[in-house]
C-alpha cells in the first residue's frame, strides 16, 4: 500500500492555508490533519497549491535542448523552417527518445504533470519520432503523462505515403490525429480534412489541427473544421492549435466564429505569440470556448527560445493580451491548468478530495504575484510521489 503523505500548511489556489492528506496517489482529505502513524509529513511553508501544470502543445521529438548549439540561418517562413528541420535531423544526430526525455525533465522541474506532444510523421523519417517519444512516455510514466499527436509536419497529401504512416502511428500508440494548414500546405482542404476525420473515426481518436493560416483563409478553414466536427458528432474532441485567424481585424465575423466554436465544443490552443495575430484570450473565453496553451518548440531547428515553464507561459498570455487586472491574469493561469486538463480529457484533475495528487507548489503572496515572479517551484508531485524540488527534477535522463 502507498504511504500516506500529508502536505502541511499549503494554500489551494492561493486561498487560506490548510493541510492536504494524500493516500494511494489521490487527495483523501483537505483540512487540518492530525499526526498519523507511518505518514510522511511535508511542510509546504505557506506556498500556493495548484494542480500540476498542463503543457498542451509542444514538440518533444524536436528539441535540441542539451545538444551543441545549432546556428539558425533559416528564412522566417513556414515551408523553409519545415524543410530545414526535416533535412537537419540526421545531420545533427537528433535522437527523439533522448531529446524528448531531456525536455520532460525540464518540464517536470517547472511543475508540469501532463504533456500533449505533436510528433512528426513524414515519409523521410517515418515513425522514428513516434517510437522515440513512446519510449520516453513508457520510461517516465511515473513522473509525467504524455499524450502523442501524430503530426504530418511536412504535409499530408503532398507527400505520398504520409496518410498511411499516420494510420500506422495511430495503430501503434499515438493518441490524437494531427493536421496542418489544409489550404496553404496541402492545397486541398477537403482532401486533407477527409483524411484527418476518417482517421479519427477509424481509430476513435480526438483531433488537434495546426492552423497557421491567417485572416480570411484561416477563417474559411475554421468554418470547414466546424462543419466536419458537427457532421462527425465530435463535439469536445477537436482542438485548433494557434488559430492565428481569430486575431483577424473583423470584430463581427470573429464574434460569429467564436459562437460556432463554442457551440461545437472546439477548443483553441494559443501560445500568446509576440509576432502574429492570435486569438483574443478574454473574448474567446467569454464566448465559452475552452482555451489551452503550450510552449510549442523548445530550442529546436525553428528557433532558440523556450524553457518549458508553463507558469511563464501564463505571463506571455497576459502580456500578449494586455492583462493587467489580477482577475484576468488568473484566467491565464486557468488556461495552463484547467483549460489544458479539459482539452486532454483528464479525469480527477484538481485539488479537491478524490482528485489525483498531481500537484505543484509555487511561492507567492498571492497567486497573481506568484505568477509574475516566476520563482522556482518548491515541490512537484505526480500521483502523490515527489518528483521535483526547487525547480529541479529528482531523476536523471542520461
Amino acid at each position: 500500500m502507498d504511504q500516506t503523505v500529508i502536505l502541511k500548511n499549503v494554500r489551494p489556489w492561493g486561498e487560506s492555508a490548510t493541510d492536504v492528506v494524500i493516500r494511494e496517489g489521490r487527495i483523501a482529505e483537505v483540512g487540518p490533519a492530525t499526526a498519523m502513524v507511518e505518514a510522511q509529513s511535508i511542510d509546504g511553508g505557506g506556498a500556493i497549491l495548484l494542480p500540476g501544470l498542463v503543457e498542451a502543445h509542444t514538440h518533444l521529438d524536436k528539441t535540441l535542448y542539451g545538444m551543441p548549439w545549432n546556428r539558425n540561418s533559416v528564412p522566417s517562413n513556414l515551408v523553409a523552417k519545415i524543410t530545414n528541420e526535416r533535412n537537419s535531423k540526421k545531420r545533427i544526430g537528433l535522437d527523439p527518445a533522448r531529446q524528448s526525455a531531456r525536455q520532460v525533465a525540464l518540464s517536470v522541474g517547472h511543475g508540469t504533470t501532463h504533456i500533449r506532444s505533436h510528433v512528426d510523421v513524414d515519409t523521410e523519417h517515418g515513425l522514428a519520432g513516434v517510437h522515440g517519444v513512446m519510449a520516453t512516455r513508457e520510461k517516465y510514466a511515473d513522473v509525467v503523462d504524455i499524450e502523442i499527436v501524430a503530426f504530418p509536419q511536412s504535409g499530408m497529401l503532398i507527400r505520398q505515403g504520409t496518410k498511411e504512416l499516420m494510420d500506422e502511428a495511430l495503430s501503434v500508440g499515438a493518441d490524437v490525429v494531427g493536421g496542418l494548414d489544409p489550404c496553404s500546405m496541402d492545397l486541398d482542404p477537403k482532401g486533407h480534412l477527409d483524411v484527418v476525420f476518417a482517421l479519427a473515426e477509424k481509430h476513435g481518436k480526438p483531433i488537434d489541427i495546426h492552423l497557421h493560416e491567417p485572416g480570411e483563409l484561416g477563417i474559411f478553414t475554421t468554418r470547414l473544421i466546424i462543419e466536419r466536427t458537427r457532421a462527425h458528432a465530435m463535439a469536445g474532441k477537436v482542438t485548433i492549435s494557434h488559430a492565428f485567424c481569430l486575431g483577424h481585424n473583423d470584430y463581427l465575423a470573429i464574434g460569429r466564429l467564436l459562437e460556432q466554436l463554442a457551440e461545437t465544443g472546439i477548443a483553441i490552443m494559443t501560445t500568446g505569440p509576440a509576432d502574429y495575430a492570435c486569438p483574443p484570450l478574454i473574448r474567446t473565453l467569454d464566448a465559452g470556448v475552452t482555451v489551452c496553451s503550450g510552449s510549442d518548440g523548445i530550442r529546436d531547428c525553428w528557433g532558440p527560445y523556450g524553457n518549458a515553464d508553463m507558469l511563464e507561459r501564463a505571463v506571455f498570455l497576459g502580456m500578449r493580451n494586455d492583462l493587467d487586472r489580477d482577475d484576468d491574469i488568473l484566467r491565464a493561469v486557468e488556461v495552463v491548468t484547467t483549460g489544458g486538463a479539459t482539452v486532454l480529457g483528464l479525469e480527477g484533475y484538481g485539488v479537491k478530495v478524490g482528485d489525483m495528487a498531481d500537484l505543484v507548489l509555487i511561492d507567492g503572496e498571492t497567486l497573481t504575484e506568484a505568477v509574475v515572479s516566476r520563482r522556482p517551484r518548491p515541490l512537484v508531485m505526480k500521483r502523490g510521489k515527489v518528483v521535483a524540488r526547487d525547480g529541479a527534477p529528482l531523476f536523471t535522463t542520461e
